[in-house]
């Protein structure tokens, strides 16, 4: 029996069926490890087969998949699987390579991603017809590149330690660092929040970003006991929980008042701590792995289900203009432009130019500009789906090969240990 005046709501209104969304994700995850053997050994991509699934069955094709991209639930999806990926691949990161190899991953947040946000700016103003506040937001949103495309490469052991930790840092900072950006744009545009200060928002979403992640880090690192007594009744598991409950802690921290950055904190946290706490990156990828690939496989999914062949085709051939200029041209580009003069050669550079993934980041930023009441929001929107979907399908197939030839041709470029002389030992 209801009670007076209260009026009782599914649980899955405005999120589609949540019962057919378990039934949908669940097959798909049996599949996807059913097929896991065949991906590792060929171009297969996981993540590609998800977002293509999830586009087959949701508004775009069978319409068994039901979400409204505007909703509380796609938007706190994408932000946690940020948050768990951005925590992963910050506990990669290595003293010895943050220390000696900085000014690669420095070289592209400072001088390649707002190149590559200007250049897509000048190509949707020629392309598209946007003016150019518009145009620098398309830019700044697909300026960043995607952590969770980017894992499967950092977490190769076979790729150059430089090129992963290049990648890992790059990918791990930029969604932080494009956030800003958007708001501002966001904000000229007559959305957003009223009297903002570009300036003093970006120092307040950076500054405060870097020190939350390094002040829950130091503490995270500090509070976890050494000795085997206290040790004892900690198990490897309950070390990977703790793990993941101080990204919360992280992320919660920063966006609280007065608001800093939760990405980059999360970032910088899990630097902080893998650093510090080295034992703590062993537990978490070996207790966590599941958890982290299912967020991201699920992300995927609905994002596939929020497309549909007519936003994705709206711009027609300005909209492939601007996929292949982002991907082909404004990325590589800048990356070529900004590792001049280092000791990197062209191969390495063209590698890193090519591989860089837009995907959750450009999502979730994409959704607070649908949100905002922007002037061309929507197109604005579909155009960053559009590069987002292309991207997530060619990145996805070139990722395994690209990083098997990287590999090989690395090892090749080794020298080989000299045997020893004859009668010698």
């Amino acid at each position: 029996m209801e009670a007076p005046g209260v009026e009782v709501v599914p649980f899955a209104t405005g999120h589609g069926d949540f019962d057919t969304t378990l039934l949908v994700l669940g097959g798909l995850l049996v599949v996807g490890a059913l097929i896991s053997g065949v991906a590792r050994r060929s171009f297969l991509s996981l993540t590609a087969v998800f977002v293509v699934a999830g586009f087959a069955l949701g508004a775009g094709g069978a319409g068994v998949l039901r979400f409204d991209p505007a909703s509380s639930f796609v938007t706190d999806l994408a932000v946690l699987a940020l948050v768990v990926i951005l925590f992963r691949d910050g506990l990669e990161v290595e003293a010895e390579m943050l220390q000696a190899h900085w000014h690669l991953p420095l070289r592209k947040l400072v001088l390649a991603m707002p190149l590559t946000a200007g250049l897509v700016a000048v190509a949707a103003r020629a392309f598209v017809g946007l003016d150019w506040t518009q145009a620098f937001l398309l830019g700044a949103l697909l300026s960043p590149t995607d952590p969770v495309l980017s894992s499967g490469m950092v977490t190769n052991p076979r790729v150059p330690r430089i090129v992963r930790h290049s990648l890992n840092l790059e990918s791990g900072m930029n969604d932080g660092l494009a956030l800003p950006a958007v708001l501002a744009l966001v904000a000229a545009l007559g959305a957003g929040e009223r009297g903002f200060v570009w300036w003093r928002f970006v120092l307040q979403d950076v500054v405060l970003g870097l020190v939350f992640g390094v002040a829950v880090g130091l503490v995270a690192a500090y509070v976890l006991p050494r000795g085997k007594r206290l040790d004892q009744g900690i198990s490897a598991h309950q070390k990977a929980l703790y793990a993941l409950g101080t990204a919360f802690v992280a992320y919660g921290l920063a966006v609280a008042n007065p608001s800093g950055n939760g990405f980059i904190a999360v970032y910088v946290c899990a630097i902080t701590l893998g650093i510090r706490r080295p034992d703590i990156r062993e537990y978490f990828v070996q207790r966590s792995g599941e958890m982290v690939e299912i967020v991201k496989l699920a992300v995927f999914v609905v994002f596939g289900s929020l497309l549909t062949v007519d936003d994705l085709l709206i711009a027609g051939w300005a909209g492939a203009a601007i996929v292949a200029f982002t991907l082909l041209v404004a990325r590589p580009a800048a990356v070529f432009i900004a590792l001049a003069g280092t000791q990197t050669d062209a191969v390495t550079r063209a590698f890193m130019g090519w591989f860089g993934p837009k995907g959750v980041a450009t999502v979730t930023f994409s959704l607070l500009v649908l949100t905002a009441g922007v002037p061309a929001g929507r197109e604005i929107f579909n155009l960053a789906a559009l590069v987002v979907f292309c991207s997530v399908i060619v990145h996805g197939l070139t990722d395994t090969p690209g990083a098997n030839w990287l590999a090989r041709r690395s090892e090749r470029r080794q020298p080989r240990p000299q045997a020893a002389p004859a009668g010698t030992g």
